[in-house]
């Protein structure tokens, strides 16, 4: 259902722009609010090579990151200077060393045991790197199957869609709303202007920017059930 090649092409050719050097800042001023226990087992789908990998496991968490390249895996673990443990399941290929687990495979065929082990989910790059409908697809496949009581931080971006294709794609309050409701319980605890900090959006005509982060708990059957009512 992915574009693999999309995405396998920009790692081979190096466009990587989505990248960031540094820990997502929503991540590290909000993921206290989470409450995501020590020692939680949190899921990074679409990781990339990503920082936030090496933050969330220095704090205490398991970490299962999920990537479609394993160039990017490679760097991942070359520039740490890591040696990874290698074997494969359903899931894909493994590379575990410590708390770290980067599988390169496919976020949207993961099987239940391994999504029923995450407590906890963080999403900067998966959400808003898919079109409409893998976007739909995409919740059904990975929010839908958390576990009851999972905890999350979801970042997104808006901006006026038609002023520029992406990814990364425009995700608005309403559809954060529609994809993930009435499944999770949602608290959108900042949005930023940051037009100003990304002169790409500037330089492709885009008007306004801002990123917003989402605190998330996926609600027990019951609570759902009653909500649905």
């Amino acid at each position: 259902m992915m574009d693999r090649q999309f995405w396998l092409e920009r790692w081979r050719e190096n466009r990587i722009g989505f990248h960031q050097d540094r820990v997502t800042p929503m991540l590290e001023r909000h993921w206290n609010a989470v409450g995501v226990a020590p020692g939680a087992c949190v899921l990074v789908p679409l990781a990339g090579k990503t920082r936030d990998i090496d933050w969330l496991a220095v704090r205490g968490h398991r970490v299962i990151a999920v990537e479609l390249s394993s160039l990017a895996i490679e760097q991942f673990f070359a520039e740490r200077g890591l040696q990874a443990e290698v074997f494969e399941d359903a899931n894909g290929i493994h590379h575990r060393a410590g708390a770290i687990d980067l599988i390169c495979g496919d976020a949207f065929a993961l099987d239940e045991r391994l999504l029923s082990s995450c407590e906890a989910i963080f999403d900067r790059a998966a959400l808003i790197a898919l079109p409409p409908d893998l976007r739909a697809h995409y919740a059904q496949q990975v929010y839908a199957r958390m576990p009851a009581g999972c905890r999350g931080l979801l970042v997104t971006l808006e901006y006026p869609q038609q002023q520029k294709s992406g990814p990364p794609f425009a995700v608005d309050v309403a559809e954060v709303h529609a994809r993930l409701q009435p499944g999770w319980s949602l608290d959108l605890l900042e949005c930023k202007d940051i037009l100003a900090e990304q002169p790409s959006f500037i330089a492709e005509g885009v008007s306004a920017l801002t990123t917003s982060a989402w605190r998330l708990h996926k609600r027990l059957l019951q609570a759902v059930e009653k909500q649905a009512c």
